[in-house]
């Protein structure tokens, strides 16, 4: 059999699966390392390179030996992590500074000042990732630090996300000019596409501030797919991991990317990676436009098609609060949640607590709930946070089917469906489709499945899913609460859009309507039209 090795670095650990190319996962191994935080500077999140690479020699020998097999015989090795999540470092790749991590939100200014100038100049680029430059993204991170580091700007080679520098660092490279960058991580997060002949004109960027003059020389090297091979893997790097020099190391991509693969994506389907945020994965067959949504990039996340992503900001890491202010834990909190009935709480809870990624873009707005009486639990709200992460989802999955990307079948990947079943219900009922879960976790096994491209075991995606990706548990809509769930979802994106866009906008009977569905009172006949036609004239 040919065994390969997938790498997914996430915020807090990186983990390492080993995979049967024919067969799927054989087992998993995670490292952990420290996330950089300060009290005095709460927008702050930094990781050290050296700590991530560590954290993968430590993995690595964990999953060889937990699984009994000789790391000599891996095949090759494929990389996927956070985006964006960049690092500074000079010609040589040497690290100027710690990653800015995808959470570190320190960049606003800058990303205000990107998205100003934009506009202002009439850059296409803007309108295809939603209308606004974000601050967890490449130019605005770089910005930053270009501003705040004044005594190594002339050391300054190159910035990297960390999937590039990964493989970069991996393949022996030391020449910032030879990097081989991530498709999906340069068009998801630094405005590149062949539509506009790659990155925004230097003009543009040293528009924004001349600090930039002379940058987008230095974001060069070749981009590509993930199809495509990186580089070999160095002796020294072979002899750290105990693999094999020579293995091909293919080009990297977003954890969420390659997670969709993993969980079995396919043109029609829509993968909702649900973890802290939540990133939205789809592929399309045309490049189109669709406003509000984040990215649209060709070959991003399936190399011969378009990849599409949108996403909320804050999932998981919602719930985690809601836990963490009632002292106590997630896991203990969810105990009897179940007892609840769908769309019964009396409470609407808006996931703006990182701001808004898809379709408002707004970072500026903050979590929400509406509907309190004094006899509400943390329970209460943390049912009705599911569900609003569950509104939320179904408003940018509509945005995407007006512009033309199918949406066939709904799976929820990553860690939190794996262990929520009620969440899956509740999104199946409020989605009105059934909702596919993995059976066994996904993170990781798109990596192995572009390794095994790489070693040529398998010569496309759809042949390396068919043989490396599990099956599926199906939660179909219940019935009972569909009709619920509908007038909800208008009073849901009636407020949605009220509060998110601009103009004077009429919630008096908002509240009302809420506390008699809950009631399972009867409300007027005219409440869809009525709530259809305030959200039609925001």
């Amino acid at each position: 059999m040919s065994i390969v090795a997938g790498v997914d670095f996430g915020t807090l650990s990186v983990r390492v699966t080993l995979a049967d190319t024919e067969r799927g996962p054989l087992g998993t191994a995670i490292a952990e390392y420290p996330l950089g935080r300060s009290r005095s500077e709460p927008d702050l999140a930094t990781q050290s390179h050296a700590d991530h690479m560590e954290g993968l020699v430590r993995a690595m020998r964990s999953v060889s030996d937990e699984c009994g097999i000789d790391p000599t015989t891996v095949r090759s090795i494929a990389v996927d992590t956070t985006g964006s999540s960049v690092i500074p470092v000079d010609r040589n790749l040497n690290p100027l500074s710690d990653y800015y991590l995808w959470c570190d939100h320190r960049a606003k200014a800058e990303a205000e000042e990107i998205t100003a100038t934009a506009h202002e100049t009439h850059l296409e680029a803007i309108e295809w990732c939603g209308g606004t430059y974000s601050h967890e993204w490449g130019f605005a991170k770089l910005l930053h630090w270009l501003r705040h580091n004044p005594r190594l700007r002339d050391r300054f080679g190159t910035a990297l996300e960390h999937c590039d520098m990964a493989a970069a660092v991996l393949t022996g490279v030391t020449d910032s000019s030879a990097v081989v960058r991530s498709v999906c991580a340069m068009g998801h997060k630094w405005m590149w596409n062949p539509k506009w002949g790659g990155l925004p004109s230097q003009a543009f960027l040293s528009r924004v501030d001349p600090l930039f003059d002379g940058v987008r020389e230095k974001i060069g090297g070749t981009y590509q797919t993930s199809a495509k091979v990186a580089g070999r893997l160095s002796l020294e790097w072979a002899d750290k991991l105990g693999l094999t020099a020579g293995i091909p190391v293919p080009v990297g991509a977003f954890d969420a990317h390659w997670d969709a693969i993993g969980a079995g994506c396919r043109l029609g389907d829509v993968v909702n990676v649900i973890g802290t945020s939540t990133c939205i994965i789809a592929v399309s067959e045309r490049v189109k436009l669709i406003p509000g949504v984040c990215g649209v990039v060709p070959g991003s996340a399936h190399p011969d098609l378009v990849g599409v992503e949108a996403g909320l900001s804050a999932t998981g890491d919602i719930f985690d609060a809601i836990a963490r202010r009632a002292s106590t834990t997630v896991s203990k909190l969810s105990e009897g949640l179940g007892r609840i009935e769908g769309g019964k709480t009396g409470l609407m809870r808006f996931s703006w607590d990182n701001g808004d990624r898809t379709v408002l873009v707004r970072s500026d707005l903050g979590g929400m709930t509406i509907g309190w009486h004094l006899g509400h639990t943390a329970q209460d709200e943390l049912y009705a946070a599911i569900e609003g992460t569950a509104f939320h989802t179904r408003i940018i999955l509509e945005r995407m089917e007006q512009h033309g990307v199918p949406v066939h079948r709904v799976i929820n990947g990553g860690g939190v469906p794996q262990k929520n079943a009620l969440l899956n219900q509740i999104y199946a009922n409020v989605l009105g489709k059934p909702i596919l879960v993995p059976d066994g976790l996904p993170t990781g096994l798109g990596s192995g499945i572009f390794a095994s491209l790489a070693s040529k075991d398998h010569g496309s995606i759809e042949t390396a899913q068919a043989a490396m990706c599990v099956g599926f548990k199906r939660f179909d809509p219940d019935p009972a609460t569909r009709e619920r769930y509908e007038m909800l979802y208008q009073l849901y994106k009636q407020v949605y859009m009220g509060f998110g866009t601009s103009g004077r906008s009429n919630f008096s009977e908002v509240l009302g309507d809420i506390k008699r569905i809950a009631a399972g009172e009867e409300v007027r006949s005219d409440f869809g039209q009525r709530a259809q036609r305030k959200v039609a004239s925001l």
